[in-house]
């Protein structure tokens, strides 16, 4: 599921900069819940327009812990949000992907907000919130290249399709007939390098993703399809909370909170994080 952009040069120092579910947060508890004066999120940090890290403070970034920098980007302005509806901090921890589970079971976290889908595996062992977000799949392409004219994605078949590790966005490639579904990467940075290196020929993303990661990166472009023509997939992000809490009092709380940011505001939220992404500079 940007901010989303950068250059090849840049996905890799960010990539070495640390992904690792080792990442700090600003908050030494070793339990979030623990501690009832804040709102303990998860994500990636490294996901834009979603989520991303920074060197520099802004207005709408969260300082990560152990000298890290900033998260900023989608997901910690709408976390934002529901902190302040809780009257509670935010603390955001950087997590790779693959640990963001854990740490909610562990009660490292309070919550998952990574622009992560519900799907039937998910849900056995997350609650999920209705969703905060909903967009449509699309494929980056390099600009200039044949692949850029296509309008189904079975004219992807037998070419090199990429996406990110353990997600919607990887299984939903063999939905296309005969594609050569490369290995997947397990962060964005590293799809963007392999699409740039010619391991992989178009990379599955989220519209906002895609439009960040070309703005970024003048050498691709996105497609859209028609209605029919495209991936059967349900794009819409959700809030992840810990399984078997949907009638508690603390995943009400956090539905309500939700609930009260309108819909007008979400997308202004989305706008700012697309307009503020890393880029190239």
């Amino acid at each position: 599921m940007k901010k989303q952009l950068w250059s090849a040069a840049a996905c890799a120092m960010m990539i070495l900069a640390g992904c690792s579910s080792a990442s700090n947060g600003s908050s030494t508890a070793s339990n979030a819940s623990a501690d009832s004066d804040t709102f303990t999120v998860g994500m990636e940090c490294n996901y834009a327009p979603f989520n991303w890290q920074q060197v520099e403070g802004s207005d709408t970034a969260v300082e990560l812990g152990g000298g890290a920098g900033y998260c900023d980007g989608y997901d910690v302005m709408i976390s934002q949000d529901i902190a302040e509806n809780l009257g509670k901090k935010l603390v955001v921890k950087k997590i790779n992907w693959d640990g963001l589970q854990p740490a909610l079971d562990s009660g490292e976290i309070d919550a998952i907000v990574a622009g992560m889908t519900a799907n039937e595996e998910r849900e056995e062992g997350i609650d999920f919130t209705t969703p905060y977000f909903s967009s449509e799949m699309v494929l980056i392409v390099p600009k200039g290249s044949e692949l850029e004219s296509f309008t189904d994605i079975q004219q992807f078949s037998g070419h090199k399709v990429i996406g990110q590790k353990n997600t919607n966005y990887d299984t939903v490639i063999d939905q296309i007939e005969g594609v050569n579904h490369v290995v997947p990467k397990s962060a964005y940075p590293e799809l963007v390098l392999a699409l740039q290196t010619g391991e992989a020929e178009a990379i599955t993303a989220e519209l906002p993703v895609a439009k960040g990661i070309c703005e970024a990166n003048p050498d691709l472009t996105y497609i859209t399809f028609e209605e029919g023509k495209g991936f059967d997939i349900d794009t819409a992000v959700s809030i992840g909370l810990k399984n078997n809490s949907r009638d508690s009092e603390e995943f009400n709380a956090v539905q309500e909170a939700l609930d009260k940011i309108t819909q007008e505001t979400r997308e202004e939220y989305m706008q700012n994080a697309v307009n503020n992404a890393p880029t190239n500079e």
